[in-house]
C-alpha cells in the first residue's frame, strides 16, 4: 500500500559547508524551471543537488529527486519520490498535480534515471 503521507514540505536553505561542497564540484546547481514543484519550488530558484546521494543505496519516499524523463532522456526533472518499487524503480510526482508531467504519465523511472537528491536551495 502506498501513502502521499511523504510529501515534502520544506527544504532547508543552503549552509557554508554546500557552498563548500558546491565548490568541490560534490553538489550540482540545478534551477527550476516551470511550475510543477509549486508550492515549495518557485520557477527560477535554484536548488543543490548530490549526484552521489545513491550511490550507496536507493531513494527514500520523500526525497525531492533530479531525474532524466523516460521518454526525453535529454529532458532533466525535478520530482519528489512517492514510492520506490523493490524491482529498482521511482514513482516520481510533482507537487503541483495540475502543471505536472510525471510518473501519471510516463510511468515508473529507473533508478539509473535518477540523478541526484535535491538537498538544499541555493544560495
Amino acid at each position: 500500500m502506498h501513502t502521499l503521507s511523504n510529501q515534502p514540505n520544506t527544504l532547508r536553505h543552503s549552509h557554508l559547508w554546500d557552498v563548500f561542497l558546491w565548490l568541490l564540484r560534490r553538489r550540482r546547481r540545478f534551477r527550476v524551471v516551470g511550475q510543477s514543484m509549486l508550492p515549495l519550488l518557485q520557477p527560477g530558484e535554484e536548488v543543490l543537488v548530490d549526484l552521489n546521494a545513491y550511490s550507496v543505496k536507493p531513494p527514500c519516499s520523500g526525497d525531492i529527486v533530479v531525474a532524466r524523463q523516460p521518454q526525453k532522456p535529454d529532458l532533466q526533472i525535478i520530482k519528489w519520490v512517492v514510492w520506490v518499487e523493490a524491482d529498482g524503480r521511482c514513482y516520481l510526482q510533482g507537487l503541483n498535480l495540475a502543471e505536472s508531467t510525471d510518473s501519471r504519465s510516463f510511468g515508473l523511472v529507473p533508478l539509473e534515471a535518477i540523478l541526484g537528491r535535491v538537498v538544499c536551495r541555493f544560495p
